[in-house]
């Protein structure tokens, strides 16, 4: 990609009714990374920061019409402090050159979401050897956090029931302030979830219980089955019942779940520190996999 095609391009924010060509490009180009599923993209180019590199209409009707979308680069996530780059991709034709796009399209996402209380972006990416844009991330000024650890489980095999005496139910509204919580006493805050989180967690996820003795939320859990594949995407426990069987109850019930939907394999990751939740899912039966994810962190600084 030329300097003059880089200037022929023009930047602007994306929003939803740029989902088709959105999609085009997601349906058409192997040049892509997005952590969402296609029921998500709308609301999130309607309620996240999304930016878009447009090409420039050359012929009489160039001040009506949008030019075609040459790439994009969105967030998935934003609780503030922190920021989640959760889509990157860009034509077919534009694929050699894939790194001098998201060098485009970074400065004008990260203004947008240093606006929207961001002071933190993260990547997360499948495979710390191989992954295609760690190298572009870093030349950019990114710079490793954490490695991820996999896991996958072939079987419904539950080791204990945990604690019992423990009540599991669907999540509701009113369990918002319980489950946040169990959020900020659990988790950096680069992983936390806000009120407005969980409640669209509930929207998306078919599977979101939380654990409640007489003090209230002892944890949460949410997950769901995509194609034979149950993902464990989240448990949660309140420190002050840590050791008491809270995480094994919500764990055998995660299995019941997975079982009744037929899930051939059950996954999940988690950090490589995190040795308190990697004894619990080897003890049910999860075994490590390849290839290792990570996630890579910047500093937003508008006056670099």
């Amino acid at each position: 990609m030329s300097m003059a095609h880089l200037a022929e391009l023009r930047l602007r924010r994306l929003d939803d009714t740029d989902l088709p060509a959105v999609r085009r490009i997601l349906e058409s180009s192997d040049y892509i990374h997005y952590r969402f599923g296609p029921e998500e993209l709308a609301g999130l180019l309607s309620s996240l920061p999304a930016v878009g590199a447009f090409s420039k209409p050359t012929h009489r009707l160039a001040e009506t019409l949008q030019g075609s979308l040459h790439g994009f680069l969105l967030l998935n996530w934003l609780v503030p402090p922190s920021a989640w780059i959760g889509g990157f991709g860009v034509t077919w034709s534009e694929g050699d050159h894939f790194d001098e796009l998201l060098a485009l399209l970074l400065p004008p996402l990260e203004k947008l979401a240093f606006a929207a209380g961001a002071r933190t972006l993260y990547y997360s990416g499948n495979d710390l050897d191989t992954d295609w844009l760690r190298g572009s991330f870093e030349a950019l000024g990114f710079a490793l956090h954490s490695v991820l650890r996999s896991y996958d489980k072939e079987d419904y095999m539950i080791p204990s029931q945990g604690n019992t005496q423990v009540r599991v139910r669907p999540f509701t509204p009113d369990d918002v302030a319980g489950v946040v919580a169990v959020e900020d006493l659990t988790f950096e805050q680069l992983w936390r979830h806000d009120a407005a989180s969980f409640l669209d967690v509930q929207r998306t996820y078919p599977y979101f219980v939380v654990a409640e003795d007489d003090a209230g939320i002892a944890g949460y859990q949410y997950n769901t089955v995509d194609e034979g594949t149950g993902y464990l995407v989240r448990i949660a426990v309140h420190p002050r019942v840590w050791g008491r069987g809270v995480g094994t109850r919500l764990m055998a019930e995660a299995v019941r779940y997975f079982q009744a939907h037929h899930a051939l394999k059950i996954v999940l990751n988690t950090q490589e520190s995190n040795e308190r939740a990697q004894a619990l899912y080897e003890w049910f039966g999860f075994h490590t996999v390849s290839p290792r994810g990570y996630v890579l962190e910047r500093s937003i600084n508008l006056h670099s």
